[in-house]
């Protein structure tokens, strides 16, 4: 890694706010550059927790999380946001409109708020997000909070960054059809019905606890189903007393150690399968291996047999 990063990164974990947002936009933008500033940070720590809020879209998720950060500070914790928004199919744009909503705590030293595109990536997340809350450990942040839009089986993958998932739900139509269908059901730690004054409100809360109770398993997390109206900043405290004691529950029983150790062993694994996709695109480089992407492409071979052929010349196979 040049010394242009080593000292961004020395910066970072001495408190500098800039070097952090530097150091974010580098991993960001190059998967390389990313895996030699992570290696600085040395072994994998506890670091932030990590929390998910979701749900569909005008749930008010980012105006919960601001009344949210708010009680968090409230707490002397350090907040660390990602906000995700998703990007558009046709333009690669995305609203990024988080942080508009958040100015409030835009001059506040310890809470950072980064706006990412998913940027078409399975689950909605970008790839960034995991790294950037590596940085926000590093630096120090209490919380690493991870805000994303949940409307359908792809846009699930935040439980595999997640120590706790909040879903977000409105009273209005349709909402309790969509949590169970989408799949939000079995991801979510926390249930959040926003918009509590709305109509329907009680009704939703009603059919996801029944809903809940019939998933349940003896000894195992309850998820709470709460009421709030984040405009008003109503309910915010009862929020985050449920995400601390799911914290509490996650410790006690062995499961959240369990959890980080299983997301740990996916993240290496992602790591070697790109690493070695990257070996063998070059490894084609030679004109021994690259005679058999010929082969293929005339018909010669078909693909299977080229790829059979390939592993054992790159592997030195019989």
């Amino acid at each position: 890694m040049s010394e242009k990063h080593s000292a961004l990164v020395e910066r970072m974990i001495g408190g500098d706010r800039t070097a952090l947002a530097k150091l974010i936009t580098i991993v960001e933008g190059s998967r390389r550059d990313a895996s030699g500033i992570l290696k600085m940070l040395g072994p994998a720590s506890p670091g932030s927790y990590a929390l998910g809020i979701t749900g569909p879209p005008g749930g008010g998720k980012s105006t919960l999380l601001n009344r949210l950060t708010s009680a968090l500070r409230g707490k002397d914790k350090k907040v660390g946001i990602i906000a995700v928004d998703p990007t558009s199919p046709f333009t690669g744009g995305a609203v990024l409109g988080d942080r508009i909503r958040m100015l409030g705590h835009s001059g506040d030293s310890s809470v950072f708020i980064r706006s990412l595109g998913s940027r078409g990536t399975h689950g909605g997340l970008s790839r960034a997000t995991g790294d950037i809350m590596k940085l926000y450990g590093a630096f120090g942040m209490d919380y690493a909070v991870i805000e994303t839009v949940g409307v359908g089986q792809t846009e699930l993958d935040i439980i595999e960054l997640a120590d706790t998932v909040c879903v977000v739900l409105v009273p209005e139509a349709g909402d309790g059809i969509q949590a169970m269908k989408a799949g939000l059901m079995e991801i979510g730690d926390i249930f959040v019905v926003n918009k509590a004054d709305r109509q329907g409100a009680q009704r939703l809360s009603v059919e996801l606890r029944h809903s809940l109770s019939l998933v349940k398993s003896p000894g195992s997390w309850e998820p709470p189903v709460l009421l709030t109206t984040a405009d008003r900043g109503e309910g915010t405290e009862e929020l985050l007393e449920a995400i601390e004691k799911h914290a509490d529950f996650q410790t006690n029983s062995g499961e959240l150690k369990v959890k980080r150790n299983r997301r740990l062993e996916k993240e290496f694994l992602h790591i070697l399968m790109d690493t070695v996709t990257d070996e063998i695109e070059s490894s084609f480089e030679e004109p021994e291996l690259s005679e058999i992407l010929i082969r293929v492409k005339s018909g010669e071979l078909n693909p299977y047999e080229g790829a059979d052929v390939a592993i054992k010349k790159m592997f030195r196979k019989p």
